[in-house]
């Protein structure tokens, strides 16, 4: 063999040495990402290359090369330039009522007729029979001449079934006779509003055990397939959320939820005494209330009475000092309070009370769910108490073609989420689903564009009021995470925090905006494990 084989044999075996040791030398992870667009979504709205990932936490976030001179893993991932952001949440949703309804409910969304809210019926009795005709999500305002229906053909087509047919927005309902005679009530047309339709929805038989857990598990991957890691519930009872505690300990349900508790006396009793709950899926730390209803059945609180209704100003749900002693119970448990208001009324009147508990600037990052319509005045309120606006920009969108004939000129401080951000410079996003669709991505979108999915109105609607791409990231991923405390944990890629992450098969900060609805998400991660792949 001559020298010069003989020296490059050698220089071989060195290089092979220095790769195996070095090789060695690099931390042992269980997974790294390299070679992607990377939205850290940290303070400093910082882009990255590559992550790695251990135990269920990013441990680093640099450049590809950085990254893999430093760390191994046996699952290793080239994105070649995709995107990646931190795992979508969703601010307020009704996660619980999304598996129900997905494993009893007819689906009335969209529904363009009353005729075709009876087809669909028609259809679910013959596909699910039972006593209980169940349906959600008619909207009148879809329907030529945009008026409430009556029971009259409920009456002839189901007379030997309980017909409950629940609004989009939860807060109305149209039952047929056989169930107004079993509770009581006297309606000419079947038509139930608020306390009402609660009554109602609470007759309805429960899920059974078995029937919950499969519900749950429904909505998980419905939301896993949105590239949701997190949900916030607003609004559930004890048993409810034992079975969630029991069902993420056992490993059957990832998601990560934030649970606002319903002010029953028994979950109060439960959860109160012990102070805010943060365990690594579930955080219990928020009282629900409801201080009206809903602006399309004509229930939100208005200051004045409606412009398409005079001498209606919609429905005050308690009496005043019913808010205020839970707020004082709340703010002596250290838990934080959640209230359902979208009337200008309902929302002044909260504010009021909000502010009697928390005497001005502080931390306690009491909410206002909804704030749809806010009085000129009442702005201020929100930065003064520090009081934390909790919007669904897809609530503008579905209802900007008929807001305006509720509320007259009322309608330019409604869905006034800019001003609303300029308040205490954050606030919390979500969808309300499953009143709205599941999707953060229309979140983001409607934040952004304020126009339907097909693109109305040229230009959007009222776009003083739209976010940049920039602030609609943050009110889905890090902004809702701070919304109940746990923006050290969760809403960012940053290094010790919970590796939650969605990979999308398009730039959403980047594309046109038509894009943005159709973005696919390609792969999921909860706590660094993959919850989903797309099929």
């Amino acid at each position: 063999m001559s020298q010069s084989m003989k020296n490059t044999i050698a220089v071989l075996a060195m290089t092979t040495l220095f790769a195996i040791t070095g090789c060695q030398n690099r931390q042992k992870v269980d997974l790294i990402i390299y070679n992607a667009t990377v939205y850290t979504v940290d303070n400093d709205f910082s882009k990255a290359e590559a992550f790695a990932v251990k135990d269920g936490r990013f441990v680093a976030v640099g450049s590809s090369e950085e990254i893999m001179k430093l760390y191994r893993a046996d699952d290793t991932r080239d994105l070649h330039g995709a995107p990646v952001y931190p795992g979508f949440m969703d601010g307020h949703c009704h996660f619980n009522g999304l598996g129900e309804w997905k494993v009893r409910y007819a689906d009335l969304v969209g529904c363009e007729s009353f005729d075709e809210v009876i087809e669909r019926l028609q259809e679910h009795a013959r596909k699910y029979p039972s006593e209980w005709l169940l349906g959600r999500g008619w909207d009148q305002n879809l329907w030529d001449g945009k008026q409430f229906p009556d029971n009259k053909r409920l009456n002839e087509l189901f007379p030997d079934k309980y017909v409950a047919l629940t609004r989009i927005d939860g807060h109305m309902g149209l039952v047929n006779d056989r169930l107004l005679r079993y509770m009581h009530y006297d309606s000419p047309d079947g038509l139930l509003l608020d306390a009402p339709y609660d009554s109602v929805k609470a007759a309805i038989p429960k899920l059974s055990p078995d029937e919950h857990r499969r519900a749950l598990k429904t909505a998980q991957e419905v939301c896993f397939a949105k590239g949701l890691t997190g949900v916030t519930d607003a609004g559930l009872s004890l048993d409810d959320i034992l079975l969630i505690d029991s069902m993420q300990q056992q490993g059957e349900l990832l998601i990560k939820m934030n649970v606002m508790l319903n002010p029953d006396e028994a979950t109060l009793q439960h959860f109160l005494p012990n102070g805010p709950l943060h365990k690594e899926r579930l955080a219990v730390c928020s009282i629900k209330l409801y201080a009206d209803g809903a602006l399309g059945s004509r229930g939100a609180f208005l200051i004045d009475p409606y412009s398409d209704d005079p001498g209606n100003r919609g429905i005050q749900m308690y009496p005043t000092e019913y808010y205020d002693s839970i707020c004082q119970l709340a703010y002596d448990a250290g838990f934080q309070v959640c209230t359902h208001a979208i009337g200008d009324g309902g929302v002044r009147m909260m504010l009021r009370a909000y502010e009697t508990a928390l005497k001005g600037k502080n931390d306690r990052r009491w909410r206002i769910e909804h704030s749809q319509v806010v009085h000129p005045d009442d702005f201020v309120l929100y930065q003064r108490n520090s009081i934390i606006p909790s919007i669904q920009s897809t609530h503008a969108t579905s209802d900007m073609g008929w807001a305006a004939e509720r509320l007259g000129e009322r309608v330019h401080n409604a869905y006034a989420y800019r001003r609303l951000l300029e308040q205490n410079g954050w606030l919390v996003n979500g969808t309300d689903f499953p009143i709205e669709h599941v999707s953060p991505l229309y979140t983001f979108y409607a934040a952004v564009a304020r126009q339907d999915l097909n693109g109305n109105p040229i230009g959007g609607w009222q776009m003083e009021d739209a976010f940049t791409r920039e602030e609609a990231l943050k009110s889905i991923t890090c902004w809702v995470a701070k919304g109940y405390f746990e923006e050290g944990n969760k809403g960012s890629i940053e290094p010790g925090k919970e590796a939650d992450f969605v990979i999308l098969d398009r730039d959403i900060m980047t594309v046109p905006l038509s894009e943005i609805p159709v973005a696919n998400v390609l792969n999921l991660f909860v706590s660094g494990q993959e919850v989903y792949i797309k099929k």
